[in-house]
């Protein structure tokens, strides 16, 4: 005869495993509910901010709402360069505005805003995209302070600072705030420089979303995968390099062999990546333009959408052991061993 503990343990494990069933079928649900994606926003009198309009996503996303009709101010690190100029070129005069900014300089930020006030077209500053970013890779011990710093202030801090600044203008129109992050603030493999800084832009963004929801703004999240061949966002690494560049005291402790097969392991990863950028800057648009654009897009392949989906919903122990399969064959990660 079975015993009633046993009987109460098997119930309660099938009650989980239902709530388990009916969370997924849930959510399932929810990510597949037909959305109006027609656009009927009409772009013209309508002002959109994009940063980091050099090149790779920013400068692609410039020239779609060019086509689209939509007032441009396109913020360049280098005005002068071949990017900004071939945006110049794409559009009718006084379509595009082509700005220096640094997202890093608080004096360019507010040099910028004046900027806008003075040539907002008649409907107002409708979106502000956060694009501007900057690769980093390394091992934890890698990198010197000043190089997290310098990630940090571009990839979270400039967002930041060109959200307080253009906060008011969006608001007023109610318009949209999009913000570039990438599925590395979930996983997260020799990067965690980069990743630390997705990850806390999210959490601005989480917070920002909900603040915004009050005033009729909608703040948008895009996590694309392995985009770097569309992108160039980060060249390929020259091993040496890598190797001079470390501290004095991770060269103690890191062999270079190991620099080598983690430099070429990111190598190999870089030319894996997507070219079709279009898939990036197709949610971009759908994010300004949707009466009913989601809170965050994942544009990435299946494996990367596996990858963030395990990250999620398995215990850390399980998903630390999985993520960290490509780089166990690494050679003598120690110069002790």
């Amino acid at each position: 005869m079975l015993s009633i503990p046993w009987l109460s343990s098997c119930f309660l494990e099938t009650q989980i495993l239902v709530y388990i069933l009916l969370f997924g079928l849930a959510a399932i649900a929810i990510l597949t509910w037909p959305r109006n994606k027609h656009v009927v926003l009409d772009p013209r009198g309508r002002a959109v901010l994009i940063t980091g309009c050099d090149s790779g996503f920013g400068n692609q996303l410039a020239h779609r709402l060019l086509d689209m009709g939509f007032t441009v101010f396109a913020a360049c690190l280098f005005p002068d360069g071949e990017g900004a100029q071939s945006l110049i070129t794409h559009a009718s005069p006084g379509q595009v505005k082509v700005i220096r900014l640094d997202v890093t300089s608080d004096k360019e930020v507010e040099q910028v805003k004046q900027y806008v006030l003075d040539n907002l077209p008649d409907k107002g500053l409708w979106g502000l995209v956060n694009n501007a970013g900057i690769s980093g890779w390394g091992m934890v011990e890698w990198l010197t302070i000043e190089k997290y710093q310098r990630v940090l202030d571009v990839n979270l801090l400039g967002g930041i600072r060109t959200t307080l600044a253009f906060a008011p203008l969006v608001r007023k129109s109610k318009g949209r705030m999009v913000f570039l992050s990438s599925i590395s603030a979930y996983v997260s493999s020799v990067n965690g420089i980069y990743s630390l800084t997705k990850a806390a832009l999210e959490k601005f963004c989480d917070s920002l979303r909900l603040e915004m929801k009050r005033f009729g703004v909608k703040v948008c999240i895009i996590e694309p995968g392995n985009f770097a061949p569309a992108t160039n966002i980060h060249p390929q690494a020259n091993p040496e390099k890598v190797w001079d560049s470390l501290p004095a005291e991770a060269k103690k402790i890191y062999s270079k062999e190991l620099i080598e097969d983690a430099t070429n392991f990111l190598n190999k990863s870089l030319v894996g990546g997507s070219k079709n950028s279009y898939e990036v800057v197709d949610a971009i648009v759908d994010a300004l333009t949707s009466p009913t654009p989601k809170a965050r897009y994942l544009v990435a392949n299946f494996v990367e959408k596996g990858l963030v989906y395990l990250y999620l919903w398995l215990p850390t122990l399980l998903f630390d052991q999985i993520i960290s399969l490509p780089t166990t064959k690494f050679r003598n990660m120690s110069q002790n061993d």
